[in-house]
């Protein structure tokens, strides 16, 4: 996604044998913040609007047999439906 992710912050860290997680929030297009949850093998993003989580829709669910180029296709999909295309356009990315 390049240039159109920034202000990386990984957190809630759990390297527990038996427990791995972590979560990572960032900011995507200058538009959204992001967070990126991990929690025993399974993954996913939520757009974070003030105290509520906007879940994003993305066929990779699973880390170990995750295609990480599909992953991010597709998150940029479900996040540019969300942002003004004029927006998208005076950046650049439309």
């Amino acid at each position: 996604m390049g240039d159109k992710v920034d202000k990386f912050c990984i957190f809630n860290v759990n390297d527990d044998v038996n427990h791995r997680a972590f979560s990572i929030d960032f900011e995507a297009y200058n538009y959204f913040v992001i967070r990126l949850n991990y929690d025993k093998g399974r993954f996913g993003c939520n757009i974070i609007f003030g105290e509520k989580l906007i879940a994003l829709n993305n066929s990779q669910e699973w880390w170990d047999e995750a295609d990480f180029d599909v992953f991010f296709m597709e998150l940029q999909k479900e996040l540019e439906l969300r942002i003004p295309d004029k927006y998208l356009q005076a950046h650049g990315w439309l």
